[in-house]
């Protein structure tokens, strides 16, 4: 469903991780606030310079305009809901899942730059290595 159906308040998105993997590069949008609930598994985030590991349960706020990521940090596939205010983002998740082929660092910020986001992939590249992730 779309959040435009609904006002644009908010979107909800499911992530399902398997193990050691990134689920986006290092990022910001100016736009939303995200809040992503953790249902199973353990999640690792980087937002700032602070980065934290949450499990079911938990709750980990990565604010607008702040950089950030996350990933599953353990052995077995993790599950989150992330709740995004305002909607919106969604449509950028929908692109992304579609995507049948790597991007460059170029495409990446093509892509992403009307939703009001920035990837920074030196840095992500740096995290991918220091966690052993695949991405």
């Amino acid at each position: 469903m779309n959040s435009r159906e609904w006002g644009s308040g908010f979107s909800m998105v499911e992530h399902r991780l398997p193990a050691k993997v990134l689920a986006a590069p290092l990022h910001k949008h100016t736009r939303e606030d995200e809040f992503s609930f953790i249902l199973e598994g353990t999640v690792g985030a980087k937002f700032g310079d602070q980065e934290v590991s949450a499990g079911p349960g938990n709750l980990i706020f990565k604010p607008r305009g702040e950089w950030h990521t996350f990933w599953n940090a353990g052995e077995t596939p993790a599950r989150l809901l992330e709740i995004i205010s305002p909607g919106g983002l969604e449509e950028l998740f929908r692109r992304l899942d579609r995507l049948t082929e790597d991007l460059s660092p170029t495409e990446w910020e093509q892509l992403i730059a009307p939703y009001g986001c920035s990837a920074d992939m030196k840095a992500t590249m740096a995290l991918v290595e220091t966690h052993g992730l695949i991405f």
